[in-house]
């Protein structure tokens, strides 16, 4: 088989004949006064087409240096790795703001949930007013089973913050440092918040350390679980602590 064309190669001639048609042009020549020499050139039958006319290279794109083989594609370049830096520092900061707030919603959330031990603080004294008012006293539980001294006494009401006033507040335990005399929605309003904040900062971990950017489902499932396992883990830390 011939390569060129795919005919038998003894079907095929070995050269054909190319018009010089641009050639008698310049010349000032016509058909009837061309000479033999002139008229027909046998081209060899590799760079000419199956009805005579020649084959033209494609020109080489502007900016190709050297030659390229067919078929075969340039090497890709590779993205450089993203700088860890600031994907490391998003991770402790927000870690640190999520162990924060866990910590101070702990023990109201469980005196949301009925977890508490009811009783009555005698102030020791209060600080500072409106958001800035700062209260210590002494929790008695009505049970009897224990009394603190020296607690944190929050939601106390403006007018009930003189030195030896008994509040009703209560308590998730002896081991506790804070008496809530939240009542309402108030006691809700000790917890929800900072668990908020706590899932804001859970997401921010994940995106701003690139886990939902990775390539490949199972390298992106694992560090997307390990992003959100931190926080939880945290959140779950200091609820078993304020227990």
């Amino acid at each position: 088989m011939e390569p060129t064309t795919g005919a038998p190669v003894d079907a095929v001639p070995r050269r054909v004949p190319v018009r010089q048609q641009s050639r008698l042009q310049r010349e000032g020549r016509s058909d009837g006064d061309t000479p033999d020499d002139v008229a027909a050139f046998w081209a060899p039958i590799e760079e000419v087409h199956w009805d005579g006319t020649p084959v033209r290279e494609d020109p080489a794109p502007s900016g190709d240096r050297g030659f390229r083989p067919v078929g075969r594609r340039p090497p890709s370049r590779t993205a450089p790795p993203p700088d860890p830096l600031p994907g490391l520092a998003a991770l402790v900061t927000l870690s640190l703001v999520a162990a924060f707030f866990a910590w101070v919603s702990a023990g109201p959330f469980w005196l949301a949930v009925g977890h508490a031990r009811v009783g009555t603080v005698v102030l020791d004294g209060c600080t500072g007013d409106g958001l800035t008012q700062r209260c210590r006293g002494t929790f008695t539980a009505d049970d009897g089973r224990f009394i603190a001294h020296g607690v944190r006494v929050s939601g106390v009401p403006a007018g009930e913050n003189a030195s030896g006033t008994p509040v009703p507040a209560r308590m998730t335990g002896p081991d506790a440092g804070t008496a809530y005399a939240d009542t309402g929605v108030g006691r809700h309003l000790l917890w929800l918040p900072g668990l908020l904040v706590v899932l804001a900062c859970t997401a921010g971990i994940v995106r701003w350390t690139g886990s939902a950017r990775l390539p490949g489902r199972r390298h992106r499932r694992w560090a997307v679980t390990a992003a959100i396992a931190g926080p939880v883990l945290i959140t779950v830390g200091f609820l078993a602590f304020a227990w």
